[in-house]
């Protein structure tokens, strides 16, 4: 298995703006397509306006499938259209669990 985490950075005081439009419009496609979110984020002490998720996959093969598919679907090219342009920064990172790691 692999976690893919995405940290996404919007402008000040926007990310509640941005986070109830997703919810509404994004996840449902991204649940359809991606499948196992561990968990999704908003920063409350330290950097704030930080938005983070979290993906398990299979593996690179099973992540780069699940987000083709995504990509292809015309109801992500509406959302991604729609969204609000608040988001000024994107980090992803792939992770793999340790041999003792409880998510596996």
């Amino acid at each position: 298995m692999i976690v893919e985490e995405r940290i996404y950075t919007a402008q000040v005081g926007r990310a509640k703006e941005w986070v109830e439009y997703y919810g509404e419009h994004g996840f449902p496609i991204q649940q359809r397509h991606l499948g196992r979110c561990l968990g999704f984020f908003q920063t409350a002490i330290g950097t704030l306006d930080m938005i983070v998720h979290l993906w398990a996959y299979d593996d690179l093969a099973h992540r780069d499938a699940a987000r083709e598919k995504m990509a292809a679907d015309p109801e992500w090219h509406k959302f991604v259209a729609g969204q609000p342009k608040v988001l000024t920064k994107q980090e992803t990172r792939i992770m793999v669990p340790t041999s003792f790691s409880p998510v596996k």
